[in-house]
This record gives structure tokens, sequence and C-alpha cells, in this order.
């Protein structure tokens, strides 16, 4: 893994320009919303192309052409760093919620701003049908001002309506650009954070894996409703505005209602933050144990030990659920409050009408019953605002935490541009944490195309040696001076899931010769022969299907391909075998690498006298320093190493001596080398399985085309209970619905037609109105704690069944299948799961039963309207079966 100086760490640019370099070589177009004009953009012709190419067939990643470079993270990521940096100011080091925040809007705010133009032009476009719909009253009962009014007044209704609709449809698709884009660049900030981040019990796996998924995609949804606030403050402003115009003093107690609603917003809205907040820590500690056990798999499932890390993770979803309920309850109960604030506003508004006389006529009253259904939209998306804030506000506190996490000093290696020294530590001091010293008083000096071996005992710090010249380990005193670049080829092997080309190469062009000439010092061209698909072959993740000493191989393959100046090797002989570690000592060290500067921790001493310089390291220091033949003669720790060693050898010798046929067992291995090495390099049998379909082991995740079926959407509906909520559910919303209309009736039924003979409201009339909305209300709180019951006790089964079936998974499972794949289930999907899926269900349900509603109401009016309603419909079916075949 090479590394360098400078403010891009280039280990981003293997991961992001060389993938997204292949990327663009599947289409050289930008995308025709770039230059799309007006009309295009207005009425998403510019995409038709490519809905027509979906009809034809499944699009794929190549059918798809690249982003505009505002769009692409390679353009939005430096304006957005940029901007933060700016915010930031003296505080460089530490990033607070508010700093980004500001850092988001400005390096969007021109989007924004639009965004917000087109805001207030569809919710001022939205009111026009209220507001006139008295005067379109008025006019059907014979009092119009003037000739062809009503026909003037109808066409402003049509017309407001297609400004409301393309200015609405307009403002979405940007505000998700700005969302997707936030997302991106919020994504991206914590994987370079990740870079540089120290190692601390603070920073875990589960949590950057939270904050890259869950937080990430709050802040992506937060970005889509960044004008919701003040697009509710004023939906509310003009719906009093009408009403005032309609009711008069009235309207004052709708404005009075209407703060009462909001005020009740301030303690709901604290009480859900502090529930999620909870349950995304909860979540945290699960995704931290799941991400442990997928890396540790194949020996959990050696030892038999499946089953009782399941119950482990079930575990933390117990503490999780607790925290989850909480929150749906909490949530349920916000979702009654404010679906049933038209109601109370209603009640309120027209009470005050009976107690202050107000005389009402039917122009009047449908007016204001109109206008409370515009409130609808307003006080309804309250709750899910409060949300959305209450969880941002969590997510930006989390993700700045992490941001404020204390990085490695920049400073902690200083890069010497030119010089005959390759490296020198002078009185250095490092140390992991704050408790103990882990080097102490380090003095070292690397000449140029120096080789230096760094040995000792176990835990003597010969590891943490190599990474203070990374400059991963925090210096405490002293000065680390390093010429040139750095290789580092680690005691783990890193193996990338790609194939085998791709991780050596590692973002370098291909350069044939070179390749392979590191193959054969790497001894690895008999290991590609014997593979099926060769270097084309798709290593799994982190190398499971290679077996040790080729995953050592390959990383040192990769390694040397970047043609760094110093080469770093922790223990690089300690997983092949005495004949290949040979192989690769003169291939490499004293080979391709022979005009390089080496430095490398060993254990065998055979690969000690090459060195010009060895280090004989113990508690943290060094002891001994000079060639093979001083340091002989000089010490008696590097004597205490030399007995160590030759007693390993002669228990190895004796353990020989007492087989056999010694010479017959030598025999048998040369004449079957060929066979073990076959033998070796072949998968279980588990995997070879998995193998046969396509030949490669790791497989693309597969896509659903077309619709999802009806009996998926069954299958989740009767999870719970047989599917005895579910008519429950829809009966209490059809209910309110029947309910909503009858209270609607009775208002408009019982005032006069004519404004003449206008008359103020009776007791009685507001008595059965209240008896209406309040049976409505209570159908409302029933409808919303059973809703988030099925959707909480779905969630909890769906887990439990889905992590039962990963557990009980062979490991050919987990060979063809990258643990992101399965964690992006068990974190973003399941959360999905947890708060969203069942409402969405449902919603849609509920959806359907109001529009029946209408559509009954209007053509028990004019029947005219049922006509017009078919080929409506029928246009919206087959819009939706065209982009259900839009298949991605």
């Amino acid at each position: 893994m090479e590394t360098k100086s400078g403010e891009d760490n280039p280990l981003d640019e293997p991961l992001l320009d060389e993938k997204n370099s292949k990327e663009c070589k599947r289409d050289n177009s930008v995308t025709p919303y770039s230059r799309a004009g007006l009309f295009s953009v207005l009425t998403f012709s510019w995409i038709s192309s490519l809905i027509k190419l979906g009809n034809r067939k499944p699009l794929d990643f190549v059918d798809v052409p690249k982003l505009d470079s505002k769009d692409s993270i390679f353009g939005a990521f430096p304006v957005f760093r940029s901007k933060l940096l700016e915010s930031q100011g003296d505080t460089a080091t530490r990033v607070s919620a508010l700093n980004l925040v500001k850092a988001l809007f400005l390096s969007a705010w021109r989007d924004i701003l639009l965004t917000g133009f087109l805001s207030l032009t569809y919710t001022l476009a939205s009111y026009v049908g209220p507001y006139l719909i008295g005067e379109f009253v008025s006019c059907l009962n014979g009092e119009g001002k003037f000739r062809n009014q009503g026909y003037l007044l109808a066409s402003s209704f049509l017309v407001a309506k297609l400004v409301e609709r393309f200015s609405y449809r307009c403002s979405f698709f940007k505000l998700k650009q700005i969302g997707m884009r936030m997302r991106a660049v919020i994504v991206t900030l914590i994987y370079h954070k990740g870079l540089t981040v120290t190692s601390s019990g603070e920073n875990t796996s589960g949590q950057k894996i939270n904050l890259m998924t869950i937080d990430a995609q709050q802040i992506e949804s937060c970005g889509v409703e960044i004008h919701e606030p003040w697009v509710v403050l004023l939906q509310i402003s003009l719906a009093l505005f009408i009403l005032y115009k309609n009711l008069g003093l009235a309207s004052l107690a709708t404005l009075g209602g209407t703060c009462i609603l909001i005020a009740v917003k301030y303690p709901l809205g604290k009480l859900y933050a502090s529930f999620d907040g909870k349950l995304m820590e909860a979540k945290d500690e699960r995704i931290k144990a799941t991400s442990e056990v997928l890396r540790n798999m194949r020996i959990i499932k050696l030892q038999a030990w499946d089953m009782k890390f399941l119950s482990k993770i079930m575990g933390l979803r117990k503490t999780e659920e607790q925290w989850l309920k909480k929150v749906l309850y909490t949530s349920a109960f916000v979702t009654f409050v404010f679906w049933c604030a038209p109601i109370f506003v209603s009640v309120t508004s027209f009470s005050a009408c009976v107690l202050l006389k107000i005389p009402l006529d039917s122009a009047k009253i449908l007016s204001a019953l109109a206008t409370f259904g515009m409130l609808q939209d307003p006080l309804t998306n309250i709750p899910s605002l409060i949300s959305t804030i209450a969880q941002t506000k969590v997510s930006l506190c989390r993700i700045s935490s992490f941001l404020s996490l204390d990085d490695l000093p920049i400073d902690a290696v200083e890069e010497i541009q030119s010089s005959d020294i390759a490296i020198e530590i002078t009185r250095g001091c490092f140390s992991w944490g704050s408790n103990s010293t882990t080097l102490t008083d380090i003095n070292l000096k690397v000449l140029r195309k120096m080789r230096v071996a760094i040995c000792g005992t176990v835990g003597c710090g010969k590891s943490s040696m190599l990474s203070s010249i990374l400059g991963e380990v925090p210096r405490i005193s002293g000065s680390v001076k390093v010429c040139g670049r750095k290789a580092y080829v680690a005691q783990s092997p890193w193996i990338q899931s790609g194939t085998i080309e791709e991780n050596i190469l590692f973002g370098k062009e291909m350069d044939r010769s070179k390749y392979e000439s590191i193959l054969e010092a790497c001894a690895l061209e008999r290991d590609l022969e014997i593979l099926p698909f060769g270097d084309q072959t798709i290593i799994g993740e982190r190398g499971i299907n290679l077996s040790g000493g080729q995953k050592q191989r390959f990383q040192i393959a990769r390694a040397l391909y970047q043609d760094a100046d110093i080469y770093l090797f922790d223990d690089p002989f300690s997983a092949v075998d005495a004949h290949t570690g040979s192989h690769l000592f003169k291939g490499v060290l004293l080979g391709l690498l022979s005009q390089k500067t080496v430095v490398y921790v060993t254990h065998q001493v055979e690969f000690l006298h090459a060195a010009d310089l060895i280090l004989v390291m113990k508690d943290g220091r060094i002891t001994q320093a000079g060639t093979y033949e001083d340091i002989l003669k000089s010490g008696s720790d590097f004597m205490e190493l030399l007995g160590a060693h030759n007693l390993a050898l002669s228990a190895l010798n004796d353990s020989k001596h007492e087989e056999p046929d010694c010479s017959t067992t030598e025999s048998i291995t040369n004449s079957n080398e060929d066979t073990l090495k076959e033998e070796c390099l072949k998968p279980d049998d588990e995997t070879a399985a998995a193998m046969e379909g396509g030949g490669q082991l790791v497989k693309e995740e597969e896509r659903g085309k077309g619709n999802v079926g009806f009996p998926v959407y069954w299958k989740y509906l009767t999870m719970v209970y047989g599917g005895a909520l579910v008519p429950i559910i829809l009966l209490l919303h059809l209910l309110y619905q029947v309910l909503l209309i009858g209270s609607n009736y009775w208002m408009a039924g019982a005032a006069p037609t004519s404004s003449k003979d206008a008359k103020q409201i009776g007791y009685n009339l507001i008595a059965v109105y209240v008896a209406f909305v309040f049976v409505s209300s209570v159908c409302i709180l029933f409808r919303s704690i059973l809703l988030e019951t099925a959707g909480y006790k779905t969630a909890t089964i769906l887990f439990n069944k889905m992590h039962s079936c990963i557990f009980r998974a062979p490991m050919s499972f987990f060979d063809a299948t990258p643990s992101g794949r399965i964690l992006n289930r068990c974190s973003t999907d399941q959360s999905e799961v947890d708060e969203n899926i069942s409402y969405r269900v449902y919603v849609v349900v509920f959806l359907m039963i109001n529009l029946l509603g209408t559509i009954t109401v209007m053509s028990q009016a004019a029947w005219q309207v049922f006509v017009i309603f078919i080929p409506v419909i029928s246009a919206c079916i087959w819009y939706q079966v065209i982009f259900s075949l839009f298949g991605f």
C-alpha cells in the first residue's frame, strides 16, 4: 500500500479515480439534463430516450450517461470542503454541526434559491382554488358579477393548477439533486476522516458504517425538505388570510388553534429526538457486532459458534427494539395529533362563528372547508418535519463528533525533498495510547538503497517501528524524516474484492513487461495457471478463495507495482513456506528492490545475512544495531534469538526423525508437488458448488425486474397475526374518511345557498359537526397505534428471519457475497423496514380510499366528472406500467 504526503491522500485515488475512469468508458455523453431547454426541463422530456431504452431492456450501468460535473462527487466535494474550511475559521480541528450546515448551504446556495422560488410559486398557486371557490359558488347560484365570470374562474383554476404542478415537480427534482449531492459529500468527508483519524475506542467500524448509511441518508432527506419550514408557515398564513376573508374575526380562533398545535411540537420533537438518539446508539452497537461477526464468519462456522453469536446479535437487537418501540409510538401519537389538526382548527373556527354570531352561506362555508383541507398538508407535514429536523440534528451531531476526533499529526513525518538519507528518526518516543510508551528513545538513520532488517521477540515493537515511519503511531517527542514515497506490506494481507489484476495494479496503468517480471519475482505464475481465469479470477472479499501465502504474495506484488522509493515489509515471509520464502527474498529484496531502500521485519534468522543494517529490539527499544557479524560478536539479545531459532529447528528435526522413512516422504512430496499445489488451491466443496454456474466465485448482485408482485405485499401485510390487523386498519381509515365527508356535507347542506339569506350557525349544527369529527379523530388514533404496532412486529419478524438465514447459510454464501452487501441489508434496509415501510405501504391504500371518496362525492354532484376520471385513471395506470418496466 503506497503512501505519500500532501493534501489529498493517494489512498483515495485507486478506490475512486481508477474505478471512475473505467466507469466513464461506458458512455462518453453527459446527461441530457445539462443541455435541456426550458420546455424539456418542465416536461422532463429530456429523459424520454432513457425511458424508451428501459422499456426495451433492463437498464445496466453502461446505459446511463455520465453526471454533470457539479453533480459528480469530483466536482461537488472540493467546493464543499473549501466552504467547510471557511466556516471553521480558527477552529480547523473541530467541526460543529453548524459548520456542516453552513458548508452544505453555501456549496449549493444557487440551487437552493432556485428551488425556493419554485416552492413559493407552487405554494401561491395552490391557494388560488380555495381563494376563488367562494366566487365560483356564488356564480353558480346566479350571483355572478359579470358575464362569462364562470369561464374566467374555471380557466383560472386550470392555469393555477398547471403552474402548481409544473413548479412543484421541478422543485422536487432539484431538491432531490441537492439532497443526493449533500449525501455524497458527507459520505466522502467521513471516508477522508477515516483515513486520518487516530485509533481509539470512539472510532469503531459500526459507527462509521452507520454514519455513511443511516446518518448520511438522513442528511439527504433533510436536503429534500430544506424549504418545508417556511413553506409551512406561508401555507398557514395564506389559509388564515382566506379564512379572514370568509369568517372575519372568527379567523383569529383559527390562528389561536394553529398556534396551540405548533406549540405542541416542541415537547413532542424533544421527546422524539431523545428516543431517536438512543435508537441510533443501539444501532451502532448492533452494526459493529454484525460487522465483526461477518469478518470472522469462517472461524465462527468452523467452531460451530454461529448460533451463539446469533444470540448475541439478537440480544443487541432487543435493546434496539426497546428504543424503536418508543420512537414508533411517539410517532403514532404525533401522527394522531396532526392528522386531527385540521379538524381541531375547523371546530375552533366554526365555534367562534357561533359565539360571534357571524352569518354564513354555502359559498363561505365551502371556501372555509376547502381552506381547512389545504391546511391538512402543512399541519400533517409538521410531524414529519419535526421528525426530520430532530433526526437530522442527531445525525449532524454524530457526524460532527466523529469529524472532531483527533487526527494523526500532519507533521508526524517530515518529508525531505532530496537527500542521501532515506529515513531518519532522532530521539523518537511513540505511543499508541496515553497509558504507556510503545517505542522509547529511537535513533535510526537509513541511507538510500540500504536494506535494514528488524528482529526481536514477539511484542517488542517491530511492527510499531514500521508504523512510526509511516506516521501512524502518535509521536510524543523527537522527529521522523523520510525522503521519497513509501510502500507498506502489512503482516495481515489486505485484499480487495475484485480481479487479481485489479488488486496488483491498484489504480495504475498496465505495463505488461513490468507486470510479468513482478509475477515471476513473487512466484505467482504457477498459481495463475492453476486458477480458473488466471489473473482475471475474482478474488473473494479479503481473499477468501486464496491461501494465506497467496494473499501475501499478491500483496507484495501490489506494493512492487507502485514503484515506491522506500519499502516497508512487516514479516512478509511468515505466511509462506521456506522454499517460497527463499524465492521471494532473492527475487524481491535482492532482485527487483536491489536499488531501493528496504526495511523488513522478520523472525527468520536466515534472511538477516543480506541486511546492511540489523536492528535488534526489546521492550520498545533498539538494543543492538549493526551488521550481522557485528551484532553476532557483541550482543546477548541477538544470541537469545539465535538460540531460540536453533531450538525450534532442532525440535523440527527431532519430529522428522520420528517418521518411519523420511527419504520416502521427501520423494513423495517432490513427486506430487504439483498435485499438492493444486489441492491447496482448490476451494472447499461448498465454494466449488457456488462457482459452477458462471465460474467466478463472487457474483453480481441480482436486480428485480418489472413490478413487485402482489404476493410480496400480501406476505408483508399478513406476517403479523395472519393479517388480522389489516382489515381493522383499513376499516378505521374508511370510517374516518366517511365521517369527514359526512361532516362537510352536514355543514354545507345546512347553510343557505345565497349570500342574501346568510344566517348565523346554530348550536345544534355545531354539536353534530363536533360529534362527526370527534369520532373520526378516535378512528385516526386507533389507526395510528395499530399501524405502528403492525410495522414494529413485522420488522421484528423480518429481522429475526433474515439473521437466522444469514447465520445458517453455508460458507459458500459468505465466500460469494461481500460483507458490505449483507451490512446494507442489516443497516439501511432494516432501518427502512423499522421506521418507514409500514407507513408507506398503508399510505398508498389510504390515498386510494381518499381518492375513491373524492370521486364518489364529485360524481354524485355531477355525473359527467366520473366520465372524465376514466381516461385520467387509465393514463395514470399506463404511466405506472411504463415506470415499472423502466428497470434499474
